[in-house]
Parts: structure tokens; sequence; C-alpha cells
């Protein structure tokens, strides 16, 4: 079995991910560390989430930074569901052993580390680290994955933006000139555990927020290969994203044109799913999936694409488990989906 730690395991990305390694066939879920301050420290998980109560029984150890040297060399996976800034000050530490560490923080997902300051308000200082980093949407960039030492599993806005528009982008349907536009609308687990008045969910409506500046918009541009028009809008429900996306195609982009380039990049990734009709967020809410449904204008030469994925599970945990059975050689799908083997 291969020994996995979970660091930031109190939060529900890091929840989501002791559930999954707990079952997980050719993983171990061996330990679960939170920060030497949090609140949650030396409770077991279950009395933390409920649904975990009487599964996992595991205490969420304060970590020090003895223990961040031993996990680097006792450990053979690290998931960091941490803060941006605990992950890039950590990171040296944790990759400096056997130990292949997936970070599910923004640290080091954005290369150009002027435009990270810009977004994420601090210096990036791990110029190391971040060059050793890889991106893992897990449907896309497998080969990289399969080497890598640290990767950085991407945000829940970009992985939902992404699916939806990479197979267009790579056909090279999109029009030139042309910002597909997107948005997205997120349940409020998205913002994480902490009390907040701007998330709690008594006083949540439907409102966009971050607009034309929000930390995502940049990602999903550089990994899309082309700038975007980002939108996202914070929603009165627990969980799922749900992005919209309007997209500009070439002249004489055909309906068949637009299936072949969804079916060709997906056809051996079934954890994403093409449906027959619009995708809604209880059909992948729970679930690893991401569901994709368009509609072509073929007259005004216009593409709606429509994305759906949960936010705690293809957003973060399950892509990152993901990203994990790729590195170990197993199917990407491995411990998400019923009936695959290793």
């Amino acid at each position: 079995m291969i020994k996995t730690c979970i660091v930031g395991a109190s939060g529900y990305t890091g929840a989501e991910l002791a559930s999954l390694i707990h079952c997980h066939p050719r993983f171990e879920l061996n330990a679960l560390y939170v920060s030497a301050k949090s609140q949650d420290a030396d409770k077991k998980l279950g009395d933390v989430h409920g649904y975990l109560f009487g599964q996992i029984n595991l205490p969420l150890t304060p970590l020090t930074d003895d223990a961040l040297h031993s996990l680097a060399n006792e450990m053979d996976v690290i998931f960091l569901a941490t803060p941006h800034e605990a992950s890039h000050d950590w990171m040296p530490v944790l990759s400096s052993g056997k130990a292949k560490v997936f970070d599910l923080s923004g640290a080091f997902r954005l290369k150009d580390q002027q435009v990270f300051a810009d977004y994420y308000g601090f210096a990036h200082e791990q110029t190391t680290s971040l060059e050793q980093a890889v991106y893992g949407l897990a449907d896309w960039f497998a080969d990289d994955i399969k080497d890598a030492d640290i990767v950085a599993v991407p945000g829940c806005y970009p992985t939902a933006s992404l699916s939806a528009l990479k197979p267009l982008h790579e056909a090279g349907l999109i029009a030139d000139g042309h910002l597909p536009i997107i948005n997205a609308v997120s349940g409020v687990s998205g913002a994480g555990r902490k009390a907040a008045m701007g998330n709690s969910f008594c006083e949540v409506s439907l409102q966009a927020y971050g607009v034309l500046g929000h930390r995502h918009q940049p990602e999903i541009s550089a990994y899309l290969g082309r700038e975007v028009i980002f939108t996202p809008h914070l929603g009165n429900f627990k969980r799922g994203i749900l992005a919209t996306i309007t997209v500009k195609v070439n002249t004489d982009v055909s309906a068949e044109d637009v299936a072949n380039a969804f079916n060709q990049a997906y056809q051996e990734h079934p954890i994403v799913r093409i449906r027959d009709t619009w995708p809604k967020l209880d059909d992948v809410v729970g679930t690893p999936h991401c569901d994709l449904f368009w509609k072509l204008d073929v007259n005004k030469g216009y593409l709606v694409v429509t994305s759906a994925i949960d936010n705690l599970l293809k957003g973060a945990a399950s892509q990152a488990v993901q990203c994990a059975n790729i590195r170990f050689g197993f199917a990407s799908q491995l411990g998400l989906v019923h009936g695959v083997s290793a």
C-alpha cells in the first residue's frame, strides 16, 4: 500500500480527500494534520465531519516543523489542502524527500511570479519548487503528471472552464480575437469552513464577485492558451459549480466539428461525460465527474457550452486523487468510479 497523509484535513476538501483515500484500493491513509493553531487540533476527523464518524478515527495532529521533515521521507504521498501561504512556505521541505506532493492550493499553479503576486497578494519566493510543479488538469496533462514530484491541482472554476474550452481551442474552432465569456456559479463550500459574513449561508443570495479580477482568470487563460472573460458568482447552495460559456467560433464550423472535438478529447477519459441534455448540479454533486453539453447557432457562429462539477470533488479532492493515480501508474479513475481495477 502507498503511504499517504493529508495536511489540512479538517477542511471540506481535506475531509473529502480522507474519505476517498480511506476507501482507495492502493493508497493507505496513515496520518491527518492540521495547523498548530487549528481549533480542530487533536480531535478525530469523524467528530469534526459527522458523515465520517465511526469510519475514520485518525486524530487531527497539529503540524510541527519537525513533522514536515519526517513526512517528506516517511510518506509516499502528501496531499496539501492548505492555504496558499502555507503550501508556499512548506513545499521545499515536503518535496525534499521521497514523497510526491499534490497541492490543492493556488501556490504553484501560475508560473509567472509577477502575475502570481498581483492576484495572490504576496511574492512567490519558492522558485525551484515552482519550476518543478506541473499543472494537474488530470484529463489533459497526464504525461506531465506521471513523472512529477510536485503537482499543482487546478482550481475548481478552472477545472470546469478548461474542461469545456480546451477541446475547442485544441481543435482550432475558436475565432481569432474572440475572448470566450465564462459565467460560473459556485456553492458556498468553495469559500471553505472559516466563518465570514460574505459566505454565510443565510447572507448569500446570488451575486457576482471578483469581477474582472478573480485569481482564477489568469489560471484559466494560462492553461487554455488565450485570454478569457471570467465572472464567478456565489449561489445559495452548498456545493457544485455550473459554468456556462459563450464562444465565437470560426466561419463554417459545424455541429459535427464541435461534436468531434469533444468526443476525441474525452473518449478515453470517462471522468468527463458528454451529455445529451443540459447538465444540472444534482447530476454531479457527490461524484468525480465533469458533465458537458453544448449547442451551436450555425447562423450566428456562436457556441454555448455548459460544464457542471462538484467543486469539492472534481474541483479539488477527486482530481487530486486522479493525479495521484496517474503518478503511480494506475487508471486515473481508480477509487473514484465503481468497477475500476488497478
